[in-house]
C-alpha cells in the first residue's frame, strides 16, 4: 500500500475515503452492477481530481492544460485503485479459511 500512497498527492488522499464510501453505497444498493462499480469509481476520482487540479494550478497554455488533464487522469486513477484496494483488503480480513 505505501507504493501506491507514494504516488499519490497527498491531498488527494481523502478522496480514496470518498471514492470507497461511494463503492460501497453503490453496492449496497445494487442498483448497478458489480462489474461496474471500478469504472463509475474510476470516473468519479477523476472529476475529483481534476476539479482540484483546476483549482489550484494556472491552466493557460497548451503545455498547462495538458499537463493539468494528465495530471487529473493519473491522480484520479490511482485514488480509485487505492479505494479498491482498500476494499479487497477489507474483504479478504474477514474470509475465514
Amino acid at each position: 500500500m505505501e507504493q501506491i500512497t507514494n504516488y499519490i498527492k497527498p491531498e488527494l488522499l481523502a478522496v480514496s475515503v470518498v471514492l470507497y464510501i461511494i463503492g460501497a453505497a453503490l453496492k449496497q444498493a445494487q442498483t448497478v452492477p458489480d462489474k461496474y462499480i471500478p469504472l463509475i469509481i474510476a470516473g468519479i476520482g477523476i472529476a475529483l481530481c481534476a476539479a482540484w487540479v483546476l483549482a489550484t494550478s494556472p491552466v493557460r497554455t497548451v503545455p498547462e492544460i495538458a499537463m493539468a488533464v494528465f495530471t487529473a487522469v493519473v491522480q484520479g486513477v490511482l485514488v480509485a485503485g487505492l479505494s479498491t484496494y482498500v476494499n479487497q483488503i477489507i474483504k479478504q480480513a474477514g474470509k475465514k479459511e
